[in-house]
C-alpha cells in the first residue's frame, strides 16, 4: 500500500468525488453466506442484532402489557418467565452484542487504514457460530423454553426445578455465541495491534478504534468464566454432576456468572462509548478535549470491571470485610467513568454545535446514561443495595445503563455511519421525530420504575396486588413502551427507505477527520489504495491543513448550510 504525498489536496491528485453515485449492491445475494469482507460481515452482524433485537422487543411489549395493571391475567406465571428470560438473553447477547460488533467489524480496518481483519475466515466463523447460537435459543420454542431468567441462577436451573429442554438449549446457545464472540475478540486484537497503517501508534488511533481494541480483551477474559459454568451446568443438568446442586454450591454459580456478568455491562458499554466519541467532536467542530485521558481511563475501567462483580451478590451473605472491598471497588470505578463524562462535555463546550440527529441521539446518551451511572453507585451504599436490590430500582437503572446508554449511542452510530455504508442519507425530519418518540417513550417507560422500585414493587414477578399508585405508574410504563416502539419503527422505516431514495451522501458528508471517512461510500472491497501521512489522531485534517499541525485553527459553522467548516475549504471534501 503505498503513502499520498502531502500534496493530495491538490486538485490532480484528489481522491474520488463526494458528488459519485454509491455503487449499487451486487444481485447475487448467495454471496453472503461465503463472504468473509470484513464490511459484508459488519453489515450481517447489525443485520443479526436488529432482528434479534426487534424480537425482543416484541417480547417486552408483551410483558409490559401483562404489567398494565394489578392482577392482570394476560399472561399465566410460567409464560412470563418464559418470556422474561428469552427477552433478557435475547437483547443482551443477541442483539447489542452483534449490533456493537457489527460495527467493530465495518469500522476497525477502516479506521486504521488496513485492507481486512487479521484473520478473514476466522471472522466469518465467529458470525456464524453467533448466529447458530440465536437459532439454537429460539428452537427451545419446540420443547418448551427456558424460564430461569436470563441469569439462570442454581438450583433454579438445575434439572430438578427445570424439567424441560428449555435450559439445555439455553446453554448450548450461549456456548456457541460465546465462542463465536471470543473468536471475534482474539481477530480484533491482532488486527488492532499488527495492520495498523504507517505512522499510525496506539496514541494515534481513533478512540472508537481504541475503545474497540481494549474490548476485545475484556472479552477474551470475561466470556471463558461463562463458558466453563455453562458446561458445567451441562454436566449437573445431563450427567449428575455435583457442581451447583446434589450437595455442590448454588453460590458458585452467581461467582462465575457475575464474573462474566459484570464486565459483560462494559463490554456492551465501551464501544458505545467509542461511537460517542467520535460523533460529539464532529459536530462540535473541536478534538475531542483529553484524548489521552478518554483513552487511558478505558483500560482503567478494563481492570476494574473485574474487581467489582460481586456488588450484585451483597445479599448473600458474605463476610463485612468482603463487602467493604467491593463497595469500595465500586466507587472507584466511578472515577475513570466520570473522567469520560467530563471529557465529552469539555469537548462541547464553547463547540460550534450542530444538533444532526447523530448528535441528538449522543446527547440523549450523555444525559441518560450519567443518571444510570449515578444510581449505580447507590448500590455502593450496602444498606441502599440491601433495600432495593430485587426491586424494579435496580431494573429502571440497568437499562438506563444498557438502553440509555448502548441502545442510544448505537442509534447515534448507525444515523453518524449509514453514509458510509450505504452511500445515502437519512431523512434528517424523519429522524428528528423518530428520536423524540424514542427518547420520550424510553424515559417514560424507565423514569417512573425507580419510584416503583423504591415503593416496593420487586421485579421478576408476573402480577402484583393493588396498592396505592403501583398500577398507575405501571400503566403509564407500558404506554410509554409503545410509544418508544413506534419511534424504533418509523427509525426502521427511514433506514429502509432511505437505502433507495436518500440523497447522495458522498465521502465525507459530515466532515469527519478519521481514514473511515478517506474512501469511497460505500468502501471499495479493499477499502484503499492510498493513504495520507499520518501526523495525528486526526489524519483527514492534518491532510487538508497541513500548516496547522497543532490543530489550532479556529473552525465555525458555514451558515451556508454546508456543514461545520470554513467556506474556502468546501473543495477539499476528501
Amino acid at each position: 500500500m503505498t503513502t499520498l504525498k502531502p500534496e493530495i489536496s491538490q486538485p490532480e491528485t484528489r481522491l474520488p468525488t463526494a458528488e459519485m453515485e454509491p455503487k449499487a449492491a451486487p444481485r447475487n445475494f448467495t454471496r453472503w453466506l461465503s463472504t468473509t469482507n470484513h464490511k459484508d460481515i459488519g453489515l450481517m452482524y447489525l443485520a443479526l442484532g436488529s432482528l434479534f433485537f426487534f424480537l425482543g422487543g416484541v417480547e417486552a411489549l408483551v410483558m409490559r402489557l401483562q404489567l398494565a395493571r394489578p392482577g392482570n391475567t394476560l399472561l399465566t406465571g410460567t409464560t412470563y418467565n418464559e418470556f422474561f428470560t428469552l427477552h433478557g438473553t435475547t437483547m443482551i447477547f443477541l442483539a447489542v452484542m452483534p449490533m456493537l460488533l457489527g460495527f467493530s467489524n465495518y469500522l476497525l480496518p477502516l479506521q486504521i487504514g488496513a485492507k481486512d481483519m487479521a484473520f478473514p475466515r476466522l471472522n466469518a466463523f465467529g458470525f456464524w457460530l453467533s448466529a447458530l447460537g440465536g437459532l439454537t435459543l429460539y428452537l427451545s420454542l419446540l420443547e418448551g423454553p427456558p424460564s430461569a431468567g436470563w441469569f439462570a441462577y442454581a438450583p433454579l436451573s438445575e434439572r430438578p426445578f427445570s424439567m424441560s429442554l428449555g435450559v439445555d438449549f439455553w446453554a448450548v446457545a450461549l456456548l456457541l455465541t460465546g465462542t463465536g464472540t471470543t473468536l471475534t475478540a482474539i481477530n480484533i486484537i491482532v488486527t488492532a495491534t499488527r495492520y495498523r497503517a504507517v505512522g499510525m501508534g496506539f496514541w494515534r488511533m481513533p478512540l472508537f478504534a481504541w475503545m474497540v481494541y481494549v474490548n476485545a480483551f475484556m472479552i477474551v477474559f470475561a466470556f471463558p468464566a461463562l463458558n466453563a459454568a455453562l458446561i458445567m451446568l451441562e454436566v449437573d443438568r445431563v450427567l449428575s454432576g455435583h457442581f451447583f446442586s446434589h450437595g455442590g454450591s448454588a453460590l458458585l454459580w452467581q461467582h462465575y456468572f457475575w464474573f462474566f456478568g459484570h464486565p459483560e455491562v462494559y463490554i456492551m458499554v465501551l464501544p458505545a462509548w467509542g461511537i460517542i466519541s467520535e460523533v460529539i467532536p464532529v459536530f462540535s467542530r473541536k478534538p475531542i478535549f483529553g484524548y489521552e485521558f478518554v483513552a487511558g481511563s478505558t483500560v482503567a475501567i478494563a481492570v476494574l470491571s473485574f474487581a467489582v462483580y460481586a456488588h450484585h451478590m451483597f445479599a448473600v451473605g458474605f463476610a463485612r470485610p468482603v463487602n467493604l472491598a467491593f463497595a469500595a471497588s465500586t466507587m472507584l470505578i466511578a472515577v475513570p467513568t466520570g473522567i469520560k463524562v467530563m471529557n465529552w462535555v469539555a469537548t462541547l463546550w464553547k463547540g460550534s454545535i450542530r444538533f444532526t440527529v447523530p448528535m441528538l441521539y449522543a446527547l440523549a446518551f450523555l444525559i441518560q446514561f450519567t443518571f444510570g451511572g449515578v444510581t449505580g453507585v447507590s448500590f455502593a451504599v450496602l444498606p441502599i443495595d440491601w433495600q432495593v436490590t430485587d426491586t424494579y430500582y435496580v431494573v429502571a437503572h440497568f437499562h438506563y445503563v444498557l438502553m440509555g446508554g448502548s441502545l442510544f449511542a448505537l442509534l447515534s452510530g448507525l444515523h453518524f455511519y449509514y453514509p458510509k455504508m450505504t452511500g445515502r442519507m437519512l431523512s434528517e425530519s424523519v429522524g428528528k421525530f423518530a428520536f423524540w418518540m424514542i427518547t420520550l417513550g424510553f424515559n417514560g417507560v424507565f423514569l417512573v420504575q425507580h419510584a416503583l422500585g423504591l415503593m416496593g414493587m420487586p421485579r421478576r414477578v408476573y402480577t402484583y396486588p393493588d396498592l396505592p399508585g403501583w398500577g398507575a405508574l405501571n400503566m403509564f410504563s407500558t404506554f410509554s413502551a409503545f410509544v418508544l416502539g413506534l419511534g424504533l419503527l418509523l427509525t426502521l422505516i427511514n433506514l429502509v427507505v432511505s437505502f433507495k431514495l436518500g440523497r447522495v451522501a458522498g465521502n465525507n458528508p459530515w466532515q469527519a477527520w478519521t481514514l473511515d471517512w478517506l474512501t469511497t461510500s460505500p468502501p471499495p472491497k479493499e477499502n484503499f489504495t492510498m493513504l495520507p501521512p499520518i501526523r495525528s489522531s486526526r489524519p483527514l485534517w492534518d491532510l487538508t491543513h497541513p500548516e496547522d499541525q497543532d490543530h489550532k485553527r479556529p473552525q465555525r459553522h458555514d451558515k451556508q448550510g454546508q456543514g461545520h467548516i470554513r467556506a474556502e475549504e468546501r473543495g477539499h471534501d476528501q
